[in-house]
């Protein structure tokens, strides 16, 4: 089945079930008001969300409207935690590549994971919000999962069976906060605003075999400016799947239900072409486009994102239909009497 979080006036909006082909919608009232009451009695709300979903496919539900993706928030518009993973490795070489530093050996073997903020997402049409566009602003396309309640210490065969959701992200990136904030050694924070997530979360069933052991083997489309940046492979080149993150998550806490977990910046490698490196499927954030302009060109030339500039990130399944339906972003200075939002 497909949910959505219509906007109400509330923090927490109101949960809705999604037809497959994404064109209208029902209120789940009756049911449940919030995705994380459901995520919260799985077993008992879940069965009863999916009898409405297929009513509602079959054209039967009496009080469907069409659905509108800007009246979405986030499925979960603030969650228990956000951990966002690397778990494309190629990600990381190109990065390194660029500055001429080797990759750890245990990047291959222990993924790598921050903790960002999870109280204040942002929906799949709301505008990027920021202070400076010295920043260096960024999108960051990526998969994500919501959890289940998943046991401290659990293998990454277990933590599978702790998804419950999927959905995409922007991982926005402040990347000129950055190297100030992990010279200090202490991680992410101002470097890393608000997430944005895809307007539906979906259940594993609705991929069909594009579900593959963790890996979601469909491909990431980013279009930047109107210009299609990215046709990532979101599968074959993920190195850690999302059991593995989970896993990693898990190690020494609880993972609790409402858990979000992320992939991190989907990333393919290159190939030589006329003995010069090319990467013919794009880029899923600007920072790798940049380190690729550093190691074929000695330095970087895309600049970062500009006020009223837009990213529209969506992944289609095989039948060529919209599966999360489209974040559609808009950068903005901050309004004015309003506080900055970073």
């Amino acid at each position: 089945m497909k949910l959505a979080t219509y906007k109400d006036g509330s923090r927490d909006g109101q949960l809705v079930v999604v037809s497959r082909d994404l064109t209208t919608a029902h209120y789940a009232t009756g049911i449940a008001d919030r995705l994380q009451q459901v995520l919260d009695d799985w077993s008992f709300l879940g069965p009863q969300l999916q009898d409405l979903y297929e009513t509602l496919n079959n054209g039967k539900a009496r009080h469907a409207f069409p659905l509108d993706t800007c009246q979405c928030m986030a499925p979960l518009p603030r969650a228990y935690q956000w951990a966002d993973g690397s778990a494309f490795i190629n990600h990381v070489e190109l990065v390194r590549a660029a500055r001429k530093a080797e990759v750890p050996k245990s990047f291959y073997t222990d993924p790598l994971m921050y903790q960002g903020g999870s109280d204040d997402f942002l929906g799949p049409c709301d505008d990027i919000v920021c202070a400076s566009e010295a920043f260096g602003i960024d999108f960051e396309a990526e998969v994500a999962v919501i959890t289940a309640d998943v046991p401290m210490g659990a293998s990454a065969g277990r933590a599978l069976e702790g998804i419950r959701l999927v959905m995409l992200a922007n991982d926005v990136s402040l990347r000129n906060l950055i190297p100030d904030e992990l010279a200090k050694g202490f991680g992410f924070l101002q470097s890393k605003p608000s997430t944005a997530f895809s307007p539906v979360a979906v259940t594993l069933d609705e991929l069909g075999d594009a579900w593959n052991t963790g890996r979601l083997d469909l491909t990431l489309q980013s279009s930047w400016n109107g210009r299609k940046v990215g046709i990532c492979d979101a599968g074959p080149e993920m190195t850690f799947h999302f059991g593995e993150l989970i896993a990693h998550l898990c190690k020494t806490r609880n993972v609790r239900a409402g858990s979000i977990v992320g992939s991190g910046t989907v990333s393919n490698k290159g190939v030589e072409q006329n003995g010069r490196n090319e990467w013919p499927k794009g880029y899923s954030c600007i920072a790798e486009k940049r380190a690729i302009e550093t190691i074929q060109d000695g330095k970087p030339s895309t600049p970062f994102m500009q006020y009223g500039d837009t990213i529209r990130i969506e992944m289609k399944g095989r039948d060529g239909q919209s599966i999360f339906g489209a974040i559609e972003q808009k950068v903005c200075a901050p309004r004015p009497g309003r506080a900055s939002v970073v």
